[in-house]
């Protein structure tokens, strides 16, 4: 594995569309009533939109994308819109990569917040595995967030193993 975790341009909207597709329409695998995911997980023009803003990331293994995140910083809070992971590449380690890269990445935000829906068993999991702790939920989705420690913020702290 030869993981990066990029800022992706207007020319990778095509393949992280169609990974989004691929992993969100999974979901029917993990408790899903049908096929179908987040708004704009299926379109080009959304994928597009959010390269444009800055806000569409890809994860590449030796050159070819596997994954894909939307990540909103506002202030010192950075909110992990969506993450996603080509289903060929589940259980060996790319989420986790790329969510260890995220917060790395983002030095200035000091609370890393996101949300799941409710019946995800795999996402409700994988991101309390992570660390990460539930503030708040409503009908449809438990809502996340993960506060960098002390060291985190002045670059101390020993990097989480794989």
């Amino acid at each position: 594995m030869s993981l990066k975790f990029l800022k992706a341009g207007t020319a990778d909207a095509v393949s992280l569309m169609c990974i989004s597709k691929k992993a969100f329409d999974s979901d029917v695998e993990v408790g899903a009533s049908s096929v179908g995911g987040p708004p704009g997980y299926a379109k080009l023009s959304f994928h597009t939109k959010m390269a444009r803003m800055n806000c569409l990331y890809k994860l590449v293994d030796d050159y070819k994308i596997v994954g894909g995140a939307l990540l909103f910083l506002k202030d010192n809070e950075l909110n992990i819109g969506r993450i996603f992971v080509d289903p060929e590449y589940f259980r060996k380690g790319y989420g986790i990569f790329m969510m260890q890269q995220i917060e790395e990445s983002f030095a200035e935000a000091k609370v890393f917040t996101l949300d799941t829906p409710i019946w995800n068993s795999r996402t409700n999991c994988f991101y309390q595995k992570l660390g990460y702790t539930e503030y708040k939920r409503n009908e449809e989705f438990v809502f996340y967030k993960k506060d960098k420690t002390p060291q985190e913020m002045t670059g101390t702290a020993a990097a989480p193993a794989l």
